[in-house]
């Protein structure tokens, strides 16, 4: 079937199509990508067993955050001891997480790591709405560096990282190392799961220069 709107011109229906062709190409390099991504050998052993802190100050270990699954998401906000505010780009794309919190974690666990105190954590998640997100503070830990989340000057960086256990124990399976490569989109190491940017680049302005705001 030929899809068709009300009024459409000839011209306008050729064009939809043509991107139509375009759109289905990239779905389907979506979906090879995403078999590639779950193709891959088992990584690295994590170093050790981070012990990071809830927001009530209680130690966490990283091997405790999987709950009842055998996959972990970690992000990494920006939002270092020294920071006013956390970045506005994690906040939105955090925004988006809290929303399907519940559904994810009926297939694995996503949690959230910054390297900022439980108080300071505590406070921007009541402010944010976050309450959904389990945050936990990584002081104390090399996490943040050993997963590419902070520099060596101690710049916080916004990477995604994906564990799995098995019986052999906890390995690195994932992270958004596309945000370390150069390329004309920079940074959009994160667009798959980033609702806001999807929706812009449906309209006719696109994305812009737009970028998310705290207010």
């Amino acid at each position: 079937m030929t899809a068709s709107f009300p009024n459409e011109t000839p011209a306008y229906r050729d064009a939809r199509n043509a991107l139509l062709l375009s759109e289905l190409e990239l779905r389907q390099k979506t979906e090879e990508v995403a078999a590639l991504r779950r193709e891959l050998p088992k990584g690295g052993a994590i170093a050790e067993d981070y012990s990071f802190a809830a927001l009530d100050g209680t130690a966490a270990p990283l091997s405790t955050l999987f709950g009842d699954h055998d996959t972990l998401a970690i992000y990494s906000l920006m939002y270092g001891p020294n920071a006013d505010a956390p970045c506005p780009a994690c906040s939105s794309l955090l925004d988006g997480f809290c929303g399907h919190a519940a559904q994810l974690a009926r297939r694995m666990s996503l949690v959230i790591v910054a390297q900022n105190t439980p108080e300071k954590l505590t406070a921007l998640s009541q402010h944010m709405g976050w309450q959904a997100l389990p945050i936990y503070s990584a002081l104390g830990t090399t996490y943040q560096s050993d997963y590419l989340a902070e520099s060596s000057e101690g710049n916080q960086m916004p990477m995604m990282n994906v564990f799995c256990r098995d019986g052999n124990g906890i390995h690195h399976f994932w992270g958004s190392e596309m945000l370390f490569e150069p390329s004309p989109w920079h940074p959009r190491h994160m667009d798959t799961v980033w609702p806001l940017w999807n929706v812009l680049d449906m309209t006719p302005q696109g994305r812009g220069d737009f970028m998310p705001s705290l207010r």
